[in-house]
């Protein structure tokens, strides 16, 4: 399978100690299949950082090993109670990891989501009606490598 990663600088190998703390999966290696997606993520960072110019980098992943023993992945298919309050306890890490995945895949908690996650940790919403309120949202998919061993088998091209 290919799969795009966006960001501001070009690089050649995988740093995960580089990677941002407290994200939706934690401190990993974000990509998608999807190269729009990755297009504006690259975009986004370049704004943030108000440094660099927006790159997409392609990878080559053999998906047949998502279901091997090789790995430990976890996969979220659709917005569920379980996928809320996993990326919750990711983004409330504090720097640490929360998880012993080596590769994650679901949805992405864009904007709108994370405005939902703070209803509902601000206890203004239920947890019922955080997913109630995700479910209907058209969410793009993510895939996380959080390990050495993991991002070995992503393959540049």
């Amino acid at each position: 399978m290919i799969l795009y990663h966006g960001t501001n600088v070009d690089f050649r190998k995988i740093d995960l100690k580089k990677c941002r703390p407290n994200k939706d999966f934690g401190q990993g290696f974000y990509l998608t299949d999807i190269r729009k997606q990755a297009q504006e993520m690259a975009i986004r960072r370049c704004e943030f950082a108000k440094e660099g110019t927006p790159i997409v980098l392609k990878y080559e992943f053999d998906d047949t090993l998502f279901s091997s023993e090789k790995f430990n992945v976890k996969i979220f298919n659709e917005v569920s109670v379980e996928w809320a309050e996993f990326i919750l306890k990711n983004r409330k890490a504090r720097g640490k990891k929360m998880h012993g995945y080596d590769i994650v895949i679901g949805p992405v908690a864009d904007d709108g989501v994370v405005y939902q996650l703070n209803l509902y940790m601000q206890h203004i919403i239920t947890m019922e009606s955080l997913v109630k309120e995700l479910t209907y949202k058209k969410l793009n998919r993510q895939f996380f490598f959080g390990t050495e061993r993991a991002i070995k088998y992503l393959k540049r091209i």
